[in-house]
């Protein structure tokens, strides 16, 4: 039976957890405070029903959440997939600047927030997606699956290939028990695999883990930046069952949080690694790609029900709030900053765009992608164009085969296919009357000053976090960064 086991790491923060012990977190009554990082992966954002989706109770637990607590509509990861996006979080710097662009290890000398909180006496766990926490022996897990891979966290085959909702609660209530056992406060990330690739349903799910409610293809809203074809509708559908399957976890998840007393002294946020699986979504920098649903609840410091629609927060700024929510040292020269006073519902100066990037496929194909968003706009950067083609995880599959397809009678469709296959120097949307990307503004004068000013904005940050793509922008549009945006 796989259970989970103490190991020796644990030995290591004992002389702290002994000094604050009488203040440590035990359920109920007041301490440290915990943390729960909850992350789908490959949810769109628009998927969640309380973020505008109107297919029918797809994500009833995700919503009760963002009732409870504090839900922000300019939330975006930095990038959009799965390993660098998880990173990202975890150190407070952008892909590029942290030593892993792409599906690579976090530098050595890039500090990593479980460093911080295993010194300051938390027990660090981690449920689901560990191997893209690379190199796992510096998170310093304090858990494993079992004694022969102590300190590893639970992998996806310890919980039905992260789709097994009785796994998951089972593992959590272990977790959340050791912490009581050894009056330790925690740091815990529970990570679904739904709705990634292969969806529910598809041939190659490995295991046919149940689900709440499955959808059919006339039920499901395709997003603007898909045709509405009849391929394309019956893999929606098994993407939405996916998403209801993954809500199905989180809120088995919360559950177990409640039973074991840790509700009112956790703080909870939940958002998606990146976009959906789908053409002009993961693995981009549109807007789709890199927006997420971020949930925070923190009894009695975040407001229940309210909305944030005016910040940009992003992947960077997650470990400098911890940090900061900790009581912990900051880390220096992280990327983000911390938006614990947001949470608070305090004022504060804060950026009025977001920087997100490209490098790298899985399997190393060079396709850098450089993005700046504000409220009304999107630039992109595209220094690959001329030199590759696009072949990603987004471009197989049903809906794409389906798109080349209907390409063949109809333009408009193949305008899409050769973009998405080709791409251009550079892409300007209005994301404010367009937000799937439909009408690139690049050539039309009427938006030069915009333009030029989102180029000296990119230029700008690139040269703030020393990106290693800033000398080709630079000589490419004649733009020196300069500090400041």
């Amino acid at each position: 039976m796989t259970t989970i086991r103490p190991t020796l790491k644990r030995l290591l923060p004992a002389l702290l957890v002994a000094l604050c012990a009488s203040s440590c977190a035990v359920p109920d009554e007041p301490g440290p405070i915990n943390f729960l990082l909850i992350t789908a992966d490959d949810l769109e954002w628009s998927t969640v029903g309380v973020y505008g989706s109107h297919v029918e109770a797809i994500t009833p637990n995700i919503d009760q959440l963002a009732s409870e607590g504090l839900r922000f509509t300019n939330a975006h990861v930095n990038i959009a997939v799965c390993q660098p996006s998880r990173q990202t979080l975890l150190t407070g710097r952008y892909p590029h600047n942290n030593g892993a662009p792409g599906f690579h290890p976090i530098a050595d000398d890039v500090p990593i927030l479980q460093e911080s909180l295993r010194r300051a006496g938390y027990l660090n766990g981690s449920i689901g997606k560990t191997r893209h926490l690379q190199p796992t022996e510096r998170f310093g897990w304090d858990l494993g699956p079992d004694a022969d891979n102590p300190g590893e966290g639970i992998w996806m085959h310890h919980l039905g290939n992260g789709r097994d909702i009785e796994l998951y609660k089972k593992y959590t209530t272990e977790v959340l028990r050791l912490a009581k056992e050894e009056s330790r406060p925690f740091w815990l990330m529970l990570n679904t695999h739904d709705p990634h690739k292969p969806f529910y349903g598809d041939g190659g799910e490995e295991y046919d883990y149940p689900v709440s409610r499955e959808y059919l293809p006339e039920e499901i809203e395709v997003p603007g930046f898909l045709p509405d074809l009849p391929e394309v509708r019956e893999e929606l559908a098994k993407y939405y069952t996916s998403v209801r399957r993954a809500d199905d976890i989180v809120g088995g998840i919360l559950e177990i949080l409640d039973d074991e007393g840790f509700r009112e002294n956790t703080l909870v946020m939940f958002l998606s690694d990146n976009g959906s699986s789908f053409p002009f979504a993961k693995s981009n920098v549109y807007l789709n790609s890199t927006k997420t649903p971020w949930i925070v609840r923190w009894p009695g410091v975040a407001a229940a029900g309210r909305v944030d629609t005016s910040h940009f927060i992003s992947g960077i700024d997650y470990m400098p709030t911890i940090l900061e929510a900790a009581g912990l040292k900051e880390v220096p020269d992280m990327d983000g900053e911390s938006f614990l006073a947001l949470l608070k519902g305090e004022e504060q100066g804060w950026r009025t765009s977001v920087f997100t990037e490209y490098n790298t496929t899985f399997h190393e194909l060079a396709l850098h992608m450089r993005a700046i968003q504000n409220e009304d706009f999107g630039y992109i950067y595209n220094p690959f164009y001329g030199r590759e083609k696009v072949a990603m995880e987004a471009s197989t599959g049903p809906t794409w085969d389906a798109m080349v397809e209907a390409g063949r009678i109809d333009p408009a469709i193949q305008a899409r296919v050769d973009l998405f296959y080709n791409r251009v120097p550079e892409e300007l949307y209005n994301y404010k009357t367009d937000p799937d990307a439909l009408v690139n503004l690049v050539a039309d004068p009427a938006y030069a000053d915009i333009l030029a000013v989102l180029r000296q904005q990119l230029a700008n940050e690139m040269y703030r976090t020393d990106d290693f793509m800033l000398e080709r922008f630079e000589e490419e549009f004649g733009i020196k960064g300069v500090e400041g945006s």
